[in-house]
């Protein structure tokens, strides 16, 4: 271990991402991390290749994390952000890999002298693997800086577009799978056709997303208010929450997802898919609707009642409070301090 200097903590972050396709939420959650810790002078930050550190923060759970991992026994943090009811959905045959990924999960978990839960059904599932590792709940911060409302990016973006300044527009963000309900999203953008809808979001599986081929027909069939935009960078993302009205995030399984977050940092009222996740996870009222005809309702009084518009931004003004970034950072420093502490080997944290 390399000795800290003048009590400053080097923190190795590690993250797979880093040389995958990057449009998608653990890519932005990685980045978020180096970024917060690197924002104060306390931390001195590594990445992947970059040298060692006192501690070992990683976001993946690839090869890669468990080779960087041997150097740091009783110093592992990984940020959980996938269960195994992540691939469901997301991958074919899901049901059938689903004995192999608790297996493997909770290897990854099990890795880890600390697994960082961000949000109560991710612990639930570290415990149902049977990962015996010590559990912190810190949820994913949100960059307030970052996301912020802005009338020059919202007018580039839609001329980018060709998008109207009088145009109501709906936004989907995520990757293009059954899990994130685009099958839904399209199906409002049918009962809706004076909207405008846009999704952004690609497929990091390629081919081996569940249902690509009927995904593919449903999405040719959209009519001409629906744009896909593709994969897109975390640095186009201000511009694209900026340009919409309005978040629908018909997800059907998420854990503490941060689009929604960066959309309500961004002024837009989110429209959630009701699931059992959220209500454990958020301490704020939000928006939400069970199914697509609850979707186009609430779209279509957004659209036509400023009044009802504004309450729901005041919502999602209330919604981030409980992702105060550096509440977080405070969080993760006392965690790294904890473990480099002469007790905390084979301790319960």
């Amino acid at each position: 271990m390399l000795p800290a200097v003048a009590n400053k903590l080097r923190v190795h972050v590690v993250s797979e991402t880093a040389y995958m396709v990057q449009g998608q939420g653990v890519h932005t959650a990685f980045v978020d991390c180096v970024d917060l810790l690197r924002a104060k002078d306390d931390v001195e930050v590594v990445i992947n290749n970059e040298g060692r550190g006192d501690v070992m923060h990683a976001h993946t759970y690839g090869p890669y994390y468990f080779w960087k991992g041997l150097r740091y026994r009783g110093r592992r943090v990984f940020t959980v952000h996938v269960i195994p009811d992540s691939i469901v959905g997301s991958l074919p045959a899901s049901r059938l890999l689903m004995p192999f990924v608790r297996w493997y999960l909770r290897r990854a978990y099990a890795f880890a002298s600390v697994c960082i839960a961000i949000s109560p059904t991710v612990e639930d599932a570290i415990r149902a693997v049977g990962a015996r590792t010590a559990v912190r709940r810190i949820p994913n911060p949100i960059n307030v800086e970052r996301f912020a409302p802005s009338e020059e990016l919202r007018m580039a973006f839609r001329k980018r577009l060709g998008i109207p300044e009088e145009a109501f527009v709906v936004l989907g963000v995520g990757q293009l799978e059954g899990r994130k309900g685009v099958e839904d999203f399209l199906a409002v953008a049918e009962a809706l056709p004076k909207l405008r809808f846009l999704w952004a979001g690609g497929r990091p599986f390629g081919m081996m997303t569940e249902g690509v081929g009927r995904l593919n027909r449903r999405i040719a069939r959209a009519g001409p208010h629906v744009t896909f935009l593709g994969m897109l960078s975390l640095e186009d993302m201000p511009a694209v929450y900026n340009a919409a009205d309005v978040l629908l995030f018909p997800s059907y399984q998420e854990n503490c997802p941060l689009a929604p977050l960066e959309a309500a940092a961004t002024g837009l009222p989110v429209v959630f898919r009701d699931l059992p996740e959220y209500r454990r996870l958020y301490t704020h009222p939000y928006l939400a609707a069970e199914d697509v005809p609850g979707f186009a309702a609430l779209l279509e009084r957004l659209s036509g009642d400023p009044s009802f518009r504004a309450e729901a931004q005041a919502i999602s003004r209330e919604l981030i409070t409980q992702f105060d970034r550096w509440t977080v950072r405070e969080q993760l420093v006392a965690l790294y301090r904890e473990l480099l502490s002469p007790h905390a080997e084979g301790s319960e944290l």
